[in-house]
């Protein structure tokens, strides 16, 4: 579907980083990976001073903006939602919750195979000094991870939370890039096979990809080594499900300088 002629041409629209129109194809990864990690306590110095700091797929150490949060706020930590490794949750409990609240689930992006819940800290404050909790999901990324494993945990991760906080009134659904993809998976559950029904608000979709087709022949494909069934079978544009009467709403959101091809998939989707 991409009007990409060449191999070449495919490889940049799907690489972000070739969209900057300031900085390099290397230097906007690190200054991304510094931004969040800085979370919203710095000036633009001190994130670059930052650059360079960090490798593209680290996660050995927790951001600042990670630290911060789990400082201000009253936490569960590394709660575990299955039995796997990467399954577990942070969570970040609003200011004043003594009673109901709504809860902020964000799901991390990194293509799939970078990041963590550890680099995704930063959302809480604003939020939590609001009276929302917020959620952070973390995942089995690539090589370890497969796709169908990924969007079985996210799933999963909601049953978890909808089964062991009561007090939850209401779930909305942040992700970024790949995290967005895995989100609009998430709509596209039929949760009869769970039992389990999360009252999903709202949902709010960035830079994300929802067909995976034109991912197979990328580099992106290397540590994911999805075949075109897999593909097909979590890609989200093919599993739109009707609008019913408790529909939440859905905000896709591309940014000002993604690649024609990360826009188009935005809009086609949001079609």
């Amino acid at each position: 579907r991409c009007p990409a002629a060449s191999p070449q041409a495919l490889e940049d629209q799907y690489s972000p980083s070739r969209w900057s129109p300031r900085l390099d194809r290397d230097t906007i990864i690190d200054a991304h990976l510094a931004v969040t990690a800085a979370g919203g306590n710095t000036g633009q110095g001190a994130v670059w001073a930052a650059l360079g700091a960090t490798a593209p797929c680290s996660t050995a150490s927790r951001p600042a903006g990670t630290e911060r949060a789990r400082a201000s706020a009253q936490t569960s930590l590394h709660v575990p939602y299955g039995n796997g490794d990467g399954e577990k949750l942070d969570i970040y409990f609003p200011t004043d919750s003594s009673g109901t609240f709504p809860v902020l689930v964000y799901i991390h992006g990194g293509y799939w195979q970078c990041l963590s819940k550890d680099s995704s800290g930063f959302a809480a404050p604003p939020l939590v000094s609001q009276g929302v909790a917020v959620v952070a999901v973390g995942y089995d990324i690539a090589p370890k991870g497969h796709m169908d494993s990924m969007v079985l945990q996210v799933r999963r991760s909601l049953v978890f939370l909808v089964e062991q906080y009561p007090r939850i009134r209401g779930i909305y659904l942040c992700g970024h890039s790949a995290g967005a993809h895995l989100a609009a998976m998430v709509l596209s559950t039929d949760w009869t096979e769970f039992q389990v029904v999360p009252d999903i608000k709202g949902t709010v979709l960035v830079s994300g990809v929802y067909d995976l087709e034109p991912i197979l022949p990328t580099y992106v494909n290397d540590a994911l080594n999805m075949s075109r069934e897999v593909a097909q079978r979590n890609s989200p544009m093919r599993h739109v499900t009707p609008a019913g009467p408790a529909a939440c709403e859905v905000l896709v959101a591309v940014a000002q300088h993604d690649s024609p091809e990360f826009r188009r998939q935005s809009l086609e989707y949001s079609q």
